[in-house]
């Protein structure tokens, strides 16, 4: 008799196990546990025998297929049945590995009563296995489009029906009679018309297409949730986490209105204008040192009006650190290396109407320390059971002006609030993501450098990477659009610029 099929690893743990007789959980357990000590490591055998019963096995890499069976079972039958329990399993899984046998196990014990039934082996190969447990049956099929069918003229007769109850709701109401009653929903005219009534407008509202627009809803208390709404809830929420001794800072609202500011294209958007765009993308050491940093730039030119449409742009590039600039195919490379200007191959051409063409880009790639436009220094020392982290910036491209500035700095978990000491601008702890944000409106040449000093449980690896995140109206790399003329007279034309310097990625590790 097969007591049990198992798949266990090389130490005798159970993966899958399934049970044909009467078995509890410990025994089938300390089997397993028993059996990687019996094996004999010397020898190639595929069974392993005990006092009580017998380990037929296949190794299967880092697996073992078991069969733990009687004594006196006929061992040729077993090999026979192991051989058919280790062809099953990769008709299941892609690997032989352990998730991917927890994975696919009901699986695989679906396929192993199908190979044994109470302790006996069921004669059936791996085809009649695998459209056993696919359980695919040609009745059930008719049966489901029968019903299908059946559903569909249902629904076709209820809207018939549904339309004559209308039509004659509509011809007694125009003849200026009471609609006629229906037997079995009310004796009198009055209660039949009534009924009818309802039942016709229950009937035609059910079968209005989803595309119908939804029915006005009615102006009262609603208890559903609205995605977007600020009222009273979103006050008392606030109140409720203020009363937790959450921080809640009332400018961190306004970031994002002040970022939406920076970024907004300008007002007076003239015929000819231009997006001036730079992405950032760095990380630093937290001893010091620059490990990587990558900027990318474009000027994307918009023209609104055909009067414009033959123009070159005048560019002028200030840039000392050896940016790499490239120039759109179609624009005249000669004409930019000599003069620095942006003007097509063809003078006779005309750029795009109302659509932003990329005519420039440029990269710059560096290690170099004195590249990087803020230095973040963070020190976290320990003393006793707590970590005291002071934490400065500085700005070290003064020309720059960084808006709406959130250093994120990340705090073990479980610890409570951080204690702050000194602070320049503001700063918001949240305690769900445990994070501390030091947010900074500004930071500019007479604002250049300041400091955060808090106090929490931890340990001084638990607040890495720093994270920071800021937008610019001035660009890093110092290239810029001067002057705008026609190809035709050379006359300047009035252009607008609208200039944007953004993180990509800034982090501290």
């Amino acid at each position: 008799v097969l007591l049990a099929a198992a798949v266990c690893t090389k130490a005798g743990k159970a993966i899958v196990s399934r049970q044909f007789v009467e078995m509890t959980r410990t025994r089938i357990e300390g089997l397993l546990a028993a059996f990687p000590k019996l094996m004999n490591t010397g020898k190639q055998h595929t069974f392993v025998e005990t006092e009580s019963v017998r380990y037929v096995y296949q190794p299967m890499e880092k697996l073992y297929m078991v069969l733990i069976t009687t004594k006196n079972s006929n061992i040729l039958e077993d090999l026979e049945t192991l051989r058919l329990f280790s062809r099953v399993i990769p008709e299941y899984c892609r690997a032989l590995e352990e998730n991917e046998i927890s994975e696919h196990c009901f699986d695989l014990i679906f396929a192993f009563d199908e190979i044994v039934a109470l302790g006996y082996r069921e004669n059936v190969n791996l085809a009649q296995i695998r459209t056993f447990t696919e359980m695919d049956s040609h009745e059930e099929k008719v049966f489901r489009a029968v019903r299908e069918t059946q559903e569909r003229e249902a629904k076709a007769e209820m809207r018939r029906k549904a339309k004559e109850l209308q039509q004659a709701r509509r011809d007694a109401e125009r003849h200026g009679k009471k609609a006629p009653g229906f037997g079995g929903f009310g004796s009198s005219a009055v209660s039949g018309g009534t009924t009818a009534a309802m039942i016709t407008e229950t009937i035609i509202e059910t079968e209005k297409p989803k595309v119908a627009p939804a029915p006005a809803r009615p102006s009262g208390p609603s208890k559903a949730l609205k995605l977007g709404a600020k009222g009273k809830e979103v006050d008392n929420f606030v109140d409720k986490l203020k009363s937790e001794g959450e921080n809640i800072m009332t400018s961190v609202g306004k970031r994002s209105a002040e970022a939406a500011k920076v970024l907004a294209p300008p007002v007076n958007m003239e015929s000819v204008h231009m997006k001036i765009e730079e992405k950032i993308s760095l990380t630093c050491g937290r001893d010091g040192g620059l490990q990587n940093m990558e900027l990318h730039g474009m000027i994307m030119l918009h023209i609104s009006d055909e009067k414009f449409a033959r123009i070159r742009l005048h560019v002028e590039n200030e840039d000392k650190r050896g940016v790499q600039l490239q120039t759109h195919p179609n624009v005249d490379k000669k004409l930019f290396t000599t003069e620095s200007q942006i003007g097509l191959k063809n003078p006779e051409k005309s750029f795009p109407i109302n659509s932003d063409v990329g005519v420039l880009k440029w990269r710059l790639q560096t290690t170099e320390e004195s590249f990087i436009p803020l230095t973040i220094n963070c020190w976290p020392s320990e003393s006793g059971n707590s970590c005291d982290v002071n934490i400065e910036y500085e700005l070290q491209e003064e020309s720059l002006e960084l808006n709406d500035v959130i250093i994120t700095i990340p705090l073990p978990s479980g610890v409570g609030t951080p204690v702050i000491g000194e602070i320049d601008g503001e700063y918001r702890h949240d305690s769900r993501r445990n994070l501390l944000e030091w947010c900074l409106p500004v930071i500019d040449a007479k604002n250049k450098s300041g400091s955060l000093e808090f106090s929490i449980a931890g340990q001084p690896n638990d607040f890495f990477p720093v994270q920071v995140a800021f937008v610019s109206k001035k660009n890093y790399c110092n290239i810029q659009v001067t002057k705008v003329t026609q190809v035709d007279g050379n006359s300047p034309v009035r252009f607008s610029t609208e200039t944007t310097f953004l993180v990509d990625k800034y982090e501290i590790l």
